[in-house]
C-alpha cells in the first residue's frame, strides 16, 4: 500500500511541474510574440522568474526550449538575450512567412468549420472598432490581430503547420509589434483592416487565392514600413 501510494504521488508532482512549466513556457511567448521585449535585449533568469511571479526552474526550462527555437539566444553568465534582426534576416523570414502561412489561409478557405468563421469575423470586427479608436489601445490590438491570424490558420485543420507559424512569429513577434508600439504608420493608416477584410471575404467564399491575397497583402504591407524605417540594421 505505502508503495502504491508513493507511486502516485509521485507522478501528480510530475503532473504539477509539467503543468507549471508549460505555463512560463507559454507565457514567455506571449511577452516575445506580442514585442514586450525588443532585438537585442538582455534578459535575466531571476528578472524574467520575478516577472512571472515563479521560480527559476521552469523559467530556466522554458528559456531552454525558446533557444532550441531560435527566440532567445544563451549568453555567458547565466545572461540570455533576444535575437538581433536585421533587414536581410527579417526579409528572409517574410518569405518563409509568406509561404507558410499563405499555404494556411488557402487550405482553411476550403476547410474552416462556421464556428471558426463566426471567430475570425468577430475578431476582424473588434479589431476594426479598436483600430479607429481615437487613441487605440496598442496591446489590445497587438493581441486581437495575433489572435484574428490564428483563428484562420487554425482553420485550416492542419495543427503542425500552425506550430511551424507560430516559431516564425516568435522570431518576428519583437520587431513587427515593438513597430506598433513605437507609432509606427501601421497604426496611423490600419492597411492591416483592408488586408484582413479580403482574406475574411476569401474564407467566406472558400476562395483559396483571395484568401492567400489578402494574407500577402497583410503580410507585404506591414513589411514595407518596417524594413523603410531604421529600426532593423542592414
Amino acid at each position: 500500500m505505502d508503495q502504491t501510494l508513493i507511486a502516485d504521488l509521485s507522478t501528480v508532482r510530475k503532473i504539477q511541474h509539467a503543468t507549471l512549466s508549460e505555463r512560463v513556457y507559454q507565457d514567455l511567448c506571449e511577452l516575445i510574440q506580442a514585442g514586450q521585449v525588443r532585438p537585442g535585449q538582455k534578459l535575466t533568469l531571476k528578472g524574467l522568474a520575478d516577472a512571472l511571479g515563479t521560480s527559476p526552474m521552469p523559467v530556466r526550462e522554458a528559456v531552454r526550449q525558446l533557444a532550441a527555437e531560435g527566440a532567445l539566444e544563451i549568453l555567458p553568465n547565466r545572461a540570455m538575450r533576444v535575437p538581433l534582426m536585421t533587414k536581410g534576416k527579417f526579409s528572409e523570414l517574410l518569405k518563409i512567412r509568406l509561404a507558410l502561412e499563405g499555404l494556411a489561409v488557402e487550405h482553411a478557405a476550403g476547410h474552416i468549420r462556421p464556428d471558426e468563421l463566426d471567430e475570425v469575423a468577430r475578431l476582424h470586427e473588434t479589431l476594426s472598432v479598436e483600430m479607429q479608436r481615437k487613441k487605440p489601445n496598442v496591446d489590445v490590438i497587438i493581441r486581437l490581430n495575433k489572435e484574428l491570424h490564428f483563428a484562420a490558420y487554425q482553420g485550416s485543420g492542419m495543427p503542425t503547420l500552425v506550430d511551424l507559424i507560430a516559431g516564425l512569429w516568435l522570431q518576428v513577434g519583437p520587431v513587427i509589434n515593438l513597430d506598433l508600439r513605437a507609432g509606427s504608420r501601421r497604426l496611423a493608416e490600419a492597411p492591416a483592416l483592408k488586408h484582413h477584410a479580403i482574406l475574411l471575404e476569401g474564407l467566406r467564399e472558400a476562395s483559396p487565392q483571395k484568401a492567400r491575397e489578402g494574407l500577402q497583402g497583410d503580410l507585404l504591407s506591414a513589411a514595407e514600413m518596417i524594413l523603410a524605417g531604421d529600426g532593423l540594421p542592414d
